[in-house]
């Protein structure tokens, strides 16, 4: 389990975050039309997994602006941005600020994705929602960078996320 903190409180995941090198799991994630997608349905793609807690904090929505304004330069690329909110939120959110690059995706059906990635915070008052975390996978499904932000709070190195695919 990763320890990170929340306000500054120390809190716990359900695990690790996937190792470098290693291929990402396969999931199951609803759209906003309500409609399921797997990582199959990006083969061939590099993706930014913008994961995060709920869309509806300022920090969350936040990285989800930022990596928008990002991924409209990103040749072969998908931003991916994952939380358990439900996908009404997260559509509602998008329209409102005009946000077309990123595809939002819900893991609110079963949590399972976090679970699988050792995202899942499991105890505090964001128990069951996942914690700030970034996985960068390339077109072959191989994890080639990641970051758990230790602080619930605090945004994700975009930079460093971006910089694995301009290099």
């Amino acid at each position: 389990m990763a320890s990170i903190t929340l306000g500054g409180n120390l809190i716990h995941t359900s695990g690790e975050l996937p190792k470098v090198g290693t291929k990402l799991s396969d999931f199951k994630l609803v759209k906003s039309d309500l409609s399921e997608t797997s990582l199959n349905d990006f083969a061939g793609t590099k993706l930014v997994l913008n994961i995060f807690p709920s869309i509806d904090t300022g920090t969350c929505a936040t990285s989800v602006r930022k990596f928008n304004e990002s991924a409209s330069k990103l040749v072969n690329t998908k931003v991916l941005c994952i939380s358990r909110d439900l996908p009404f939120a997260q559509k509602r959110f998008c329209g409102a600020e005009g946000i077309e690059n990123v595809v939002n995706l819900s893991d609110f059906r079963d949590g399972s994705f976090g679970k699988t990635n050792g995202l899942e915070i499991i105890e505090g008052k964001f128990t069951g929602l996942h914690s700030r975390a970034i996985i960068v996978v390339d077109e072959n499904g191989s994890i080639v960078y990641t970051e758990q932000v230790p602080e619930i709070a605090n945004e994700p190195n975009y930079e460093a996320a971006l910089a694995v695919f301009l290099n």
